[in-house]
């Protein structure tokens, strides 16, 4: 089963389960998981192939929201779920393939639908780091700079360094080789009847208005709403906002 991360203790609210994106991890989502754990029980994952859950082969939307649904069984049955980015799509998965299993469904800055860009140059940026010399985070930082990651990046990818055992916790060539599939959504017809709200950051086009159709085909009680000056990354940009919006949408 996927590794978790457990803040707070089980109360007469709805338990929460987040679902990172890709090259994160559930570490990435501490103080937002932390700050809602007050109110409830908030399970954070590590997702296959990232931090410390369990490595494969493959990763398709479809075994990711297999691995997420486990969680839930072993929790209370029915969670609602976060999701960001890759972690979107897979909880979007998770609602679509186990109905039972969601409350409530945050979509965090992504769509159901495939994207023509890709990712695949943060991991030949990873893979150019010297891990055998590596003595600090820092210097890690420092040569993501030389091949052209941004600052925050940097920060990002280097939480997943092992530094003592010269490794990364991100299974970077079943990453690379399952790209594609990463970058688009499976084909269905199913649709979730559930409460889902997709919040988005202002700054970012990863949820276009084009894409709304796609979404209320799949998600027709979905709502709409923007985090101003946040981008892709809005939790980490804008977490009090995010927060905020989440609260208030879990709590409605």
């Amino acid at each position: 089963m996927l590794n978790t991360i457990t803040h707070g203790t089980a109360t007469d609210k709805p338990p929460l389960l987040i679902a990172h994106g890709l090259y994160g991890s559930a570490r990435n989502w501490g103080v937002i998981a932390k700050r809602l754990s007050n109110e409830r029980l908030v399970v954070a994952v590590d997702m296959r192939n990232h931090g410390h859950s369990p490595w494969a082969d493959t990763h398709s939307y479809p075994e990711m929201a297999e691995d997420l649904a486990q969680v839930i069984a072993a929790h209370s049955g029915q969670m609602d779920v976060i999701g960001h980015s890759m972690g979107g799509k897979a909880a979007m998965m998770l609602a679509l393939n186990y109905p039972e299993a969601v409350n409530r469904l945050l979509v965090a800055d992504i769509a159901p639908v495939a994207y023509t860009h890709s990712q695949i140059q943060f991991i030949k940026a990873m893979r150019s780091i010297d891990l055998a010399t590596l003595q600090r985070r820092s210097e890690a930082e420092e040569q993501l700079a030389k091949v052209g990651v941004e600052p925050a990046l940097q920060s990002f990818f280097t939480q997943s360094l092992d530094i003592p055992n010269k490794r990364w916790r991100l299974n970077l060539d079943a990453l690379a080789d399952q790209m594609p599939n990463i970058m688009s959504f499976p084909q269905t017809e199913a649709s979730w009847e559930g409460s889902a709200l997709f919040l988005s950051g202002a700054a970012s086009d990863y949820v276009t208005p084009k894409y709304r159709p796609k979404v209320l085909s799949h998600f027709p009680q979905a709502r709409f709403a923007k985090i101003p000056g946040a981008g892709h990354w809005l939790h980490a940009e804008k977490p009090r906002e995010f927060e905020a919006t989440a609260r208030i949408f879990l709590n409605a």
